[in-house]
């Protein structure tokens, strides 16, 4: 593969202690996750990103880290994790880990030795204020379950700063030895074979705090160090960033003023993916004909991720309030389907009411645009939610193989699982496991299986251009296209239940004999491309032409 793997990657994140139990523990681990890899082969992934797998007080779901440098007990350990990676790649899958450093849990060896002597080694690792900040009431990441940014430690009778909660102290980025640990933290992973790392806050991680600034500057130049020492490690090691910014920030992630991309490789694209869940609510494509529109042009060798669920809430805070309403009352109007007064706490299939159509119409969209496509574990199997476990957790259920009790995740006792596996209902393991749908052929399993198949044949996707198709169109209905140096796709996505019918001939009147290559169900051939029928949430993957 080349130096830019990602562009033409499939990412698969997974959280190892719920995805399988090979002890009977009750939790997941690193030696079930290896004797799943031939299972996500056949899926076609071909990179799989691990949320936080070190030691950890799991008070955040293993975001609040107390040691950098080894794996959590509970899930193996690094000659485990070496294994997992030694036989991925043998499957010709890479690994990525979460990089989650803007915080330590404050059990970290580090935090309390900051805490407990001003001539600590430690004491300026971390973000103190001897004053009472005047905006500590200000910037809270989980509204509602935070209600301040800064804490009084009795111990080092000092404020300290965390963005997060009050158990995750913030490191200090100004403090030079704290950029060097993260440089040696992210060098010692890549010494154990990943390829790259998911950073976690990333706007967050940059931020000079000062006491009673709110808008405290950003070092975006530890960015480009930080990428220069990656890849001085590892030449084709990624960093894929959260950020979650304003538009006319996200090119600074990518690069300098001067146009060089020499920071961030790839930033998931939150202001895509709240437009798509706009667009599927209201059945209509306009909003993300906006954000394809409005798409900052990237620097050469930067990569969108897309992506429909990931770990944590579905984020609307880039739409109005009026629009974020539109999207609650079609996907998640219950108050206990919400978080944070901006997000939707639910998986996709129990958002879209379980609607095959739908689900398929949603994936086939989001793997067609522009960017390298991340898939949630389980959602190519339709899983459901939890609504009764607290917070995030009501996505983060057990991943269901078979229907063996747990699912198959675990033989351990129900009480002992980590947290407990969906039963009952038309989401529980009983309906929706791997294995049943593994020997069904209409199955979504089968289903994701051709579909990222058929995405892998289309190298266009990914690394081309991506551009809406401007043309007299039913309102439910999406025209775009990739073009790239190996050919030329257009795609034909419904988000209405009407059936609709569009005419592209005089935009490609020299297709060479185009055929559908994926689609809902069976069309009439393309032939001039005048008549093209698509169904009620249905779509089209289209060839026009392959170049040698």
């Amino acid at each position: 593969m080349s130096d830019r793997w990602y562009e033409k990657a499939v990412i698969y994140c997974a959280d190892i202690d719920t995805f399988a139990d090979s002890n009977g523990d009750g939790v997941g681990d690193i030696r079930g996750m290896i004797g799943r890899l031939d299972y996500l082969a056949r899926l076609g992934i071909t990179c799989l990103w691990l949320n936080p797998v070190h030691p950890t007080p799991n008070r955040d779901d293993g975001y609040d880290v107390a040691d950098f440098y080894n794996v959590d007990p509970r899930l193996g350990s690094l000659g485990d994790f070496t294994e997992l990676v030694h036989q991925a790649r043998d499957r010709g899958i890479r690994v990525i880990i979460d990089l989650v450093v803007n915080h330590t849990s404050d059990q970290h060896p580090w935090f309390q030795s900051a805490r407990s002597s001003p001539d600590s080694p430690y004491r300026d690792w971390y973000v103190w204020s001897q004053a009472q900040p005047e905006d500590r009431h200000q910037g809270m990441v989980f509204p509602g379950e935070q209600a301040e940014t800064w804490t009084y430690d009795r111990t080092a009778k000092l404020w300290y700063y965390h963005r997060f909660y009050k158990f995750q102290p913030d490191l200090n980025i100004k403090n030079p030895e704290v950029r060097e640990e993260i440089k040696k933290i992210c060098a010692f992973w890549l010494q154990l074979g990943v390829s790259g790392f998911r950073m976690d806050a990333v706007p967050f991680i940059i931020e000079e705090t000062e006491p009673g600034n709110p808008n405290s500057p950003k070092d975006m130049e530890f960015l480009s160090e930080l990428r220069q020492h990656i890849q001085w490690r590892q030449g084709d090691a990624v960093l894929l960033a959260e950020a979650n910014v304003e538009p006319e920030q996200l090119k600074d992630f990518f690069g300098d003023a001067g146009g060089s991309a020499n920071r961030i490789h790839m930033l998931f694209d939150f202001m895509l993916n709240g437009r798509l869940m706009l667009a599927l609510a209201r059945g209509n494509p306009e909003a993300i004909i906006d954000a394809l529109r409005d798409t900052p042009k990237l620097p050469d060798g930067g990569q969108w991720a897309t992506f429909l669920r990931n770990h944590d809430e579905v984020d609307l805070s880039r739409l109005t309030a009026e629009q974020r309403n539109e999207v609650f009352a079609q996907f998640g109007p219950d108050e206990n389907m919400q978080l944070y007064g901006r997000g939707i706490r639910r998986r996709l299939a129990p958002m879209l009411g379980g609607d095959r159509r739908r689900i398929e119409l949603a994936y086939a969209l989001q793997f067609s645009l522009r960017g390298t496509p991340v898939l949630r574990y389980g959602e190519e199997l339709g899983m459901g939610d939890d609504l009764t476990q607290d917070g995030r957790d009501a996505i983060r259920t057990p991943m269901q193989w078979n229907m063996a009790p747990n699912g198959g995740f675990s033989t351990a006792p129900a009480g002992q699982l980590v947290r407990p596996v969906i039963t009952g209902g038309e989401y529980g393991y009983e309906k929706v496991n791997a294995t049943l749908q593994r020997h069904d052929t209409r199955s979504l399993l089968s289903w994701f299986e051709r579909m990222i198949r058929t995405l892998r044949e289309a190298p266009e996707v990914g690394s081309g251009s991506c551009a809406h198709v401007d043309v007299p169109a039913p309102s439910g209905l999406l025209v775009h296209r990739a073009d790239d140096v190996t050919g030329t796709m257009v795609f034909l996505h419904n988000l209405a239940p009407e059936d609709g019918v569009v005419d592209l001939s005089s935009l490609f009147p020299e297709a060479d004999f185009p055929n559908d290559v994926l689609a809902d169900q069976e069309y009439a051939e393309p032939g001039k491309l005048d008549k093209l029928a698509v169904a009620g949430y249905g779509y089209r993957w289209i060839r026009l032409c392959r170049k040698p």
